[in-house]
């Protein structure tokens, strides 16, 4: 397993990302520690977060898997250094809308640092879109990070191929720092979103890619294969979605590759999407120990030209 350089940003990450959105919401603080320190024993070093985790589940703020890192970061068992630590900023914290103000940004991150329990954020990311903040705002709030040693990198998720060409037109323009990494949805069956002008682009500009949604909320897992098996769970409404068509072929062919490899189908769709163009890294979240061995085998699986084909194909 090789760590992967993320675009220009200087920072080396696994070939899997794991997903922190299910600490404090289906895996609790204990588990949640259990998963973090397989992990980095397994030889990754890279955690994906966000201020608004876990904000949906009732009588939660935000902030609760931050939290959990944070508390995790503090026994020591991992020094700071060998772990990198991305978050986001922008979700609805309260104010009632998607926000990227500078006031908010330098607010907020000061909160994230105080939950991770760190002085410092190795990848901080705009969340969404603020249609209402010019671009030459939100870069002029994260270039004062950046020089203030709070942040060493900064990128955005969700932004379509105009938006990020534009936000790179306005920090030429301005003179402050560019975003470097981009987090998308993408996966087997969710492509159009990132394939195409947005992929090119990410090529092109040098634009480390980390994906968010890699196994489709637990889809690509094999383990829901008609609406009874998602009932109750939590990400279930989301799941159920893909029980199509397109969906079923994508579990053949899925399957198909199991049988070859000798593999599970959500370690085979995290590494379709390590192998595919632009892609650095896939996140992939785990709420048990079963769980993650399946990641942790995706970052040391290669996948066959045929076998690439197949589910290229499977999943067009």
């Amino acid at each position: 397993m090789e760590l992967r350089a993320l675009g220009r940003t200087g920072l080396s990450i696994s070939p899997v990302v794991l997903g922190g959105n299910v600490f404090g919401w289906t895996a609790d603080e204990k588990t949640s520690f259990d998963i973090l320190d397989r992990f980095f024993a397994a030889g990754f070093n890279t955690i994906d977060t966000a201020d608004a985790y876990s904000r949906w589940v009732p009588g939660h703020v935000g902030g609760e898997s931050e939290t959990i890192i944070g508390n995790w970061l503090k026994r020591g068992a991992t020094p700071r250094d060998k772990a990198i630590i991305v978050t986001k900023v922008g979700s609805d914290m309260g104010q009632g809308r998607k926000d990227l103000s500078a006031k908010w940004i330098l607010e907020e991150a000061d909160n994230s640092l105080r939950r991770l329990q760190t002085d410092y954020i190795d990848l901080y990311l705009a969340h969404w879109p603020d249609e209402t903040t010019s671009h030459e705002e939100t870069l002029g709030a994260f270039a004062k990070l950046k020089e203030a040693g709070k942040v060493r990198s900064i990128g955005c998720s969700n932004y379509d191929a105009k938006m990020l060409q534009d936000s790179f037109d306005a920090a030429e323009r301005a003179g402050l720092p560019r975003y470097d990494v981009l987090q998308p949805e993408y996966n087997l069956y969710t492509r159009d979103a990132f394939e195409g002008p947005l992929a090119k682009l990410c090529v092109t500009q040098e634009i480390g890619v980390i994906n968010y949604y890699g196994l489709a909320a637990g889809f690509l897992t094999g383990k829901y294969r008609d609406k009874a098996d998602a009932e109750g769970k939590a990400r279930g409404y989301r799941t159920s979605t893909y029980l199509n068509d397109k969906g079923y072929r994508i579990l053949a062919a899925l399957d198909e590759v199991a049988v070859e490899t000798n593999a599970e189908p959500a370690s085979i769709a995290l590494a379709w999407l390590r192998q595919r163009p632009g892609v650095t890294a896939p996140i992939a979240s785990a709420t048990s120990v079963e769980q993650l061995e399946a990641i942790v085998a995706a970052g040391n699986l290669t996948l066959s030209d045929d076998q690439m084909k197949l589910l290229n194909e499977a999943g067009a």
